[in-house]
């Protein structure tokens, strides 16, 4: 893996946790994902950004990005992905917000500081499903990163079945 520790500089990779305004009882994320996953889509078309890491839980998502050489606005990456995400979806669709929009304004941002850091963060990433008792196993959420780092080898299918109070870094 490469080497993570270029903190605060052009390049970094960055841990995120984006939420809904509106998250008791709102399964949004997981009933619009195709217009989620549009919306990333369109945005890394125009901000280039590599993900290592993404899980789309119901009304929150955590993922592991990292940004090119040169570029250091994942600010702008974040709006864009709201707002591209926000225009796709009638507001009948979203829960009610009292017109402050179907997003937290603000969202979590972690830099990675080192390769432990980085795997503490992809595992919890992958283990959230299971520790929000949506699934019983990571293998069986669909909406994860998961799935495609099993077939490249790096977790294996049955990662962490049994073993979530060790697996978690931190809580949300």
């Amino acid at each position: 893996m490469p080497n993570y520790r270029r903190l605060w500089q052009p390049g970094g990779c960055y841990f995120f946790t984006v939420t809904l305004q509106q998250r008791q009882d709102n399964d949004l994320l997981i009933r619009k994902i195709a217009q989620l996953r549009d919306a990333v889509r369109y945005v890394r078309q125009r901000h280039p950004f590599r993900i290592h890491g993404w899980v789309v839980l119901p009304d929150h998502l955590h993922c592991l990005i990292e940004l090119p050489p040169e570029d250091r606005d994942f600010a702008i990456r974040w709006r864009l992905i709201k707002s591209h995400f926000s225009r796709q979806v009638p507001p009948r669709v979203s829960a009610p917000t009292r017109g402050r929009g179907i997003w937290q304004r603000r969202f979590w941002e972690h830099l990675i500081r080192d390769e432990e850091d980085f795997r503490a963060h992809m595992d919890y990433i992958h283990i959230n499903p299971l520790k929000h008792g949506l699934v019983e196993r990571v293998a069986d959420w669909p909406y994860s990163t998961f799935h495609r780092l099993v077939r490249q080898g790096i977790y294996a299918a049955d990662w962490a079945d049994g073993h979530l109070a060790e697996r978690l870094p931190y809580t949300d």
